[in-house]
């Protein structure tokens, strides 16, 4: 087993060598570091939090997070303050609510604390012996032909034949080494505030006129407590003071307050951009690989980014990791890298994301969207289906992707089954 960090990283004179540095822990950065101690790299991770520690987030876990955190190998008794979703209200544009359940084979969905979440998932890649660094923000970032460096704020330095960057939309490992490139600022904006006193556990997603193609949501939370927020498109108008003024009204609504019922707001609420913007040219720089939210690997149809962050982290550490058993040797090489990886992402994601587009587009009409929430609305069979498709429990473009077809494709166990 790797060695563990020191207390205080000012004792350190040397630069600590590894084949595989990690920039982030969150789920993204987790996913990857686990993946590569698995296959036998030596990986070490390091982040400017210490856990545990918020991350301001809708909260939500997909059928697709969840298996892949089961396959992960996280056991489902570690998330204690998981609430299991068994059931989902949409409310159309129009004011009319359809009901959505799931099978009881499973877990499809869930919604827990990323506070909670990342912490957990950083104590479980230190069990399968990664070695985390937290409260140790990176400073630099030089990336050469043969290794990467990388300096953090506490005097610590790091060499490593290969970086993976789960540093977030705002990526600092790309801030450094594009200093002048664009800011990305996502291609949504979203808004959260945490509510007690709502007692209700099933998940709303609330489908307001000014909000298409975006939504309002309420996700349950232990406690009686509830993950509230909206997101909307944004545009070159959006300002922070329209989203406040616009998330003032929106707990005025009669669509929102008899859902919330005697709920009342605690803390501040919180907004943040929404990456959904995958373009492969982004995914690597050399032998830096970008993961998560710093890929812009987020759901454009949801807003949803856990389950696509954990995706990209096991792509990256396996990409790296083939590379190095094909070179038998562990500084690899960086073009075979990223084009394994990009082949990758652009399998696993790139049909679905184009396919939530065009559903967005869809959405953007609040006739269209009543329309289509009357189509789901129509038998059992679509109620159950697009339950299962809005929550990943198949691949979104399943229909236009003959190699994802199999038997039970449409049938498949929720996570955590056992």
């Amino acid at each position: 087993m790797p060695p563990q960090p020191t207390s205080s990283f000012a004792k350190v004179t040397q630069p600590r060598r590894c084949d595989l540095l990690v920039v982030g822990a969150g789920p993204a950065g987790t996913a990857a570091a686990i993946s590569a101690q698995d296959r036998g790299l030596h990986v070490e991770v390091v982040d400017r939090a210490t856990f545990p520690r918020d991350k301001t987030c809708g909260d939500g876990l997909t059928t697709a997070a969840l298996r892949h955190l089961e396959r992960l190998g996280v056991p489902r008794s570690s998330l204690a303050g998981i609430v299991p979703v068994h059931e989902t209200v949409l409310v159309s544009p129009s004011g009319r609510r359809v009901t959505l359940s799931f099978p009881d084979n499973g877990l499809y969905a869930g919604v827990i604390a990323r506070e909670e979440l990342d912490a957990v998932l950083v104590e479980f890649a230190r069990s399968r012996g990664v070695v985390v660094h937290e409260g140790a923000p990176v400073v630099n970032v030089t990336n050469e032909a043969a290794r990467v460096t990388v300096s953090c704020a506490d005097g610590s330095h790091f060499e490593a034949s290969w970086v993976v960057a789960a540093d977030g939309n705002y990526s600092t490992v790309r801030r450094i080494l594009e200093p002048t490139g664009e800011r990305r600022l996502g291609t949504s904006h979203a808004f959260r505030q945490y509510f007690h006193g709502v007692d209700d556990p099933r998940l709303w997603v609330v489908f307001e006129p000014d909000l298409l193609p975006g939504y309002a949501w309420v996700f349950p939370l232990p406690g009686g407590r509830a993950n509230v927020g909206f997101g909307v498109r944004r545009t070159s108008a959006t300002s922070g003071k329209q989203l406040n003024a616009l998330w003032r009204d929106l707990m005025r609504r009669p669509s929102i307050r008899e859902i919330l019922g005697a709920g009342e707001p605690e803390g501040a609420p919180r907004a943040w951009p929404i990456p959904g913007d995958l373009d492969a040219a982004a995914l690597s720089d050399g032998r830096i690989l970008y993961v998560g939210d710093a890929a812009g690997t987020v759901d454009p149809l949801t807003g949803e980014g856990i389950a696509q962050a954990i995706e990209t982290g096991i792509l990256a550490a396996h990409s790296v990791a083939d590379s190095v058993a094909d070179a038998a040797a562990v500084d690899g090489s960086p073009t075979d890298v990223a084009e394994r990886y990009e082949r990758a992402v652009g399998a696993a994601l790139r049909s679905d994301a184009r396919m939530a587009t065009a559903v967005q587009r869809v959405l953007s009409s609040p006739l269209l969207a009543r329309a289509a929430l009357r189509a789901v609305d129509s038998t059992e069979w679509t109620r159950r289906n697009f339950a299962r498709w809005m929550f990943e429990d198949y691949p979104r473009a399943l229909l236009v992707t003959p190699r994802r077809w199999h038997r039970g494709a449409l049938s498949g166990a929720g996570a955590y089954r056992t």
